[in-house]
């Protein structure tokens, strides 16, 4: 299998780490995610939108798209809930991530820290509000909880623990946020847990 990659993608990073924990081997083409001059000849025939992750399985399929990716191999693992509710519960928390999480904490991760282009003062304060209260709504449901569907470490844990263990490199505070907090060292204990810098 191969992977279309990018080290410091949090993307990408939920692939991996989901790959990691299953064991599973693979090779991986790394890819700019600033300089996208030459993504359509790299991934056009493969994937229309052009984004990473990507991978090409074993038998040539092409599938793109963090969560479809973790979806495709949680099925059938201790990663994914096999009863109807928590598989949809799953789901509910990968459609937070990227409508309520992603365009906040990792857009503003992405300017801050790997783009490195100015950004207009207020248009990164604009973006602060939204990804606190994302934060103050995962902090809310976590206060009693080990994890975030079914007391159970799920591909949803995986997909916002991506962002979230590097929100402080969007200039986002955490030092509030102890449920999150604990969370984040249970998510870290997991066996074949790997940084991002892996």
């Amino acid at each position: 299998m191969l992977l279309y990659n990018s080290p410091v993608s949090g993307n990408c990073y939920k692939v991996r780490l989901l790959l990691a924990h299953l064991g599973i081997e693979y090779e991986r083409h790394e890819v700019d995610v600033i300089d996208r001059s030459g993504r359509a000849q790299l991934l056009g025939s493969i994937n229309p939108a052009l984004s990473i992750p990507t991978v090409v399985l074993d038998d040539g399929s092409p599938l793109a798209e963090s969560h479809a990716i973790l979806w495709y191999f949680g099925e059938g693992t201790s990663y994914m809930p096999q009863d109807r509710l928590g598989r949809a519960r799953v789901l509910q928390w990968l459609s937070f991530e990227q409508y309520s999480h992603q365009p906040y904490i990792a857009l503003l991760r992405y300017w801050l820290s790997i783009a490195h282009t100015p950004i207009a003062k207020e248009k990164i304060e604009a973006r602060k509000p939204a990804g606190y209260a994302a934060l103050d709504a995962m902090e809310q449901h976590l206060d009693g909880r080990s994890f975030l569907v079914d007391e159970r470490y799920t591909i949803a844990d995986i997909a916002l623990y991506a962002y979230t263990h590097v929100a402080h490199e969007g200039d986002f505070d955490l030092a509030g946020y102890p449920a999150i907090g604990a969370w984040l060292a249970r998510v870290e204990a997991q066996p074949g847990h790997i940084p991002i810098t892996a």
